[in-house]
């Protein structure tokens, strides 16, 4: 086993080289599909040809079955799991152990849950971007768990990742919001680009299993620095019924980090101009996982830009390539 020193050596350099570390694990996978030339993984069950309105996906919830055992990571001694090395040793500021729903399975526009935690993802999926990291032989863990887009080899928690573009419908020009994740504040790709507002699939109640009250949630923290929602009434929550009437939010698809395996829905929320502004007009240049840049053009420079000359997560850099394939369906009025 590693030395605490030995350890936290090799988790910071996987924190300064995330994006590089995250394209050259790629060459791991070379029969798993990817996104839009991205290094975002995925399979082809995951990929719609066109924009899906976000209502026309159907969720169900169910007892989640059990995993093969996986071997565990290089951890100092004294620690039986990486996320209780994080915490003790490199703990970020937003790094707590929430139930999540973990995705089980998806056919055809019908995604199937259980229950899961949030350390779970890291125990799997930080472990392995540790190991590749550090050039462990034989990469025992990431070969142990094989095809990172079968749920059924490793627990998969979801992140909702949404590009918002505001739409001019006067000028017909869109612009676009990003997130620099700032790596002291956060667990998960910290020091990269990503779209903006992300969060994990999870619920504030057993009730609320709905993917668009979790965004709903996520734009009000992200955007407008609201502090973290526990629990709401969303038919009586103004922000909630105005966004709602407001968005028109469509599902690309769906795919896995190549170094991390952090799994993220693609989803798109386009917000005409006047609304946007009514809406997010106190919008935050910082919230508490980083900077906000806000206002891009929605360009193929821009998009170029992003998606392969910044730091971006795959899954940002994946849904930004998308959305620009897409973008006429998706700007249609």
């Amino acid at each position: 086993m590693p030395t605490s020193a030995e350890w936290l050596a090799v988790r910071a350099h996987l924190l300064e080289h995330r994006h590089r570390l995250a394209v050259e694990a790629v060459a791991e996978y070379p029969d798993v599909p990817r996104v839009a030339g991205t290094p975002l993984l995925t399979s082809p069950d995951w990929m719609p040809a066109e924009p899906v309105p976000l209502a026309e996906l159907t969720l169900e919830l169910q007892e989640s079955p059990g995993l093969p055992a996986l071997p565990v990571a290089a951890v100092p001694d004294g620690f039986g799991s990486y996320s209780a090395a994080m915490a003790a040793l490199a703990s970020p500021t937003v790094f707590q152990n929430r139930e999540t729903y973990r995705l089980l399975g998806f056919t055809g526009r019908h995604l199937t849950f259980g229950l899961g935690t949030y350390f779970d993802g890291i125990d799997v999926g930080e472990a392995c971007a540790h190991e590749y990291a550090g050039k462990a032989e034989g990469l025992p863990l990431r070969s142990a768990v094989g095809d990172p887009c079968d749920p059924r080899r490793r627990p998969v928690n979801v992140a909702v990742s949404t590009l918002t573009l505001r739409h001019d419908e006067v000028s017909g020009e869109a612009t676009f919001y990003l997130h620099w994740r700032d790596p002291k504040r956060v667990g998960h790709a910290g020091g990269m680009f990503q779209v903006l507002p992300v969060g994990v699939f999870q619920g504030t109640s057993d009730a609320d299993f709905s993917l668009w009250h979790c965004m709903i949630r996520e734009f009000a923290e992200e955007m407008l620095g609201a502090e973290e929602i526990h629990s709401v009434d969303y038919d009586a929550w103004p922000f909630a019924r105005e966004l709602t009437a407001a968005a028109r939010v469509f599902y690309l698809g769906m795919g896995v980090d190549p170094l991390t395996f952090a799994t993220d829905m693609l989803t798109v929320a386009v917000i005409e101009a006047s609304r946007f502004d009514a809406l997010f007009g106190d919008l935050v240049s910082h919230n508490e996982e980083g900077q906000v840049l806000r206002g891009l053009p929605f360009t193929a420079e821009n998009v170029e830009r992003f998606v392969h000359r910044e730091p971006t997560q795959a899954a940002g850099a994946a849904l930004l390539s998308l959305a620009w394939r897409h973008r006429e369906a998706l700007l249609k009025p």
